[in-house]
């Protein structure tokens, strides 16, 4: 089997890369700058240019095709232009898949199609799986256009597979910025710490993710997150433990909000507790379905 993976060069690409690679799978890398794959991965990776390339000729029943494409949501403040990039990236990778798909000899067997529990919204203390309604805000409105823009590949008859995703844990992605404050003896959670972390670690990420590839009963929304979600504080409370540092120093709501400006409601004040009932009714198994063993993985 090949997989051609958009934004494959980023913190989840690469591990997926690696997780599809040392189990059979051929990969090829779609990039804006294709002689950065090399670079990424070394041999075994083919890189790909999105335009003028001849990836649409490699669909076919063989293929899956991965879309983890668009700009990082927590790159920086949500400026107008910022949310704009954010929004025009992910509805323009999945148009671009529309359009090689229409140009293929055939359909792949296969999408799996980025997203985010942002699309449930705040949602407190209630717990939220797959089948509950999108929720309000800015992410909200991200994920529902992320999660249609490749939808016409399902209509004409392509399996295809959301994966709604919560924060990934790893060497990457939103842990190290969470790690800096503990490290200097001042860690704790940004507000009252009430609101709901769905975290999974990076490894359960990649290979939930090829389960869904291979899992031919698989399509629809699934929720990419461990079992046992927690809330910030005792998110805290564990890592602390971990690390053995301190892990009571709020971060005040309007410290949050004039470093970052509308995203700090959105993704350090609110949040989600959000269950992946039909992952694991579909038969996954995670390594790390609890916090404190996952966080010992990486940090050890």
């Amino acid at each position: 089997m090949r997989a051609i993976i958009a934004g494959g060069t980023g913190f989840i690409g690469r591990e997926l890369a690696r997780e599809l690679k040392d189990n059979g799978w051929d990969i090829v890398v779609l990039s804006r700058n294709p002689g950065k794959v090399a670079d990424v991965f070394g041999g075994g990776v083919i890189g790909m240019p999105w335009d003028n390339g001849d990836w649409p000729d490699l669909l076919g029943p063989d293929t899956a095709v991965v879309n983890l494409a668009g700009a990082n949501i927590a790159a920086g403040r949500w400026t107008r232009k910022r949310k704009e990039a954010i929004l025009r990236s992910r509805v323009r990778a999945g148009e671009r898949i529309n359009q090689a798909a229409q140009k293929a000899s055939a359909l792949p067997a296969v999408l799996i199609q980025g997203s985010a529990v942002g699309y449930y919204g705040p949602c407190g203390n209630t717990p939220v799986n797959e089948y509950a309604e999108s929720g309000t805000g800015f992410l909200a409105e991200v994920t529902r256009q992320w999660e249609a823009s490749s939808a016409p590949l399902e209509n004409a008859g392509v399996r295809r597979c959301i994966i709604r995703t919560g924060m990934v844990l790893g060497h990457g992605g939103a842990l190290p910025r969470i790690l800096t404050p503990f490290r200097f003896f001042v860690g704790g959670p940004p507000g009252n710490g009430l609101q709901g972390v769905s975290w999974i670690h990076l490894r359960d990420q990649a290979r939930a993710i090829r389960f869904l590839m291979e899992q031919p009963e698989t399509s629809g929304p699934y929720n990419l997150t461990a079992p046992q979600p927690v809330n910030f504080r005792k998110f805290a409370h564990i890592l602390g433990t971990v690390l053995n540092r301190p892990y009571k120093t709020p971060v005040p709501p309007f410290a949050l909000r004039l470093l970052f400006g509308d995203m700090a409601d959105e993704l350090l004040l609110g949040g989600q507790f959000a269950l992946p009932e039909r992952l694991l009714k579909a038969g996954f198994t995670f390594r790390f379905p609890h916090l404190d063993e996952a966080l010992r993985d990486i940090l050890k």
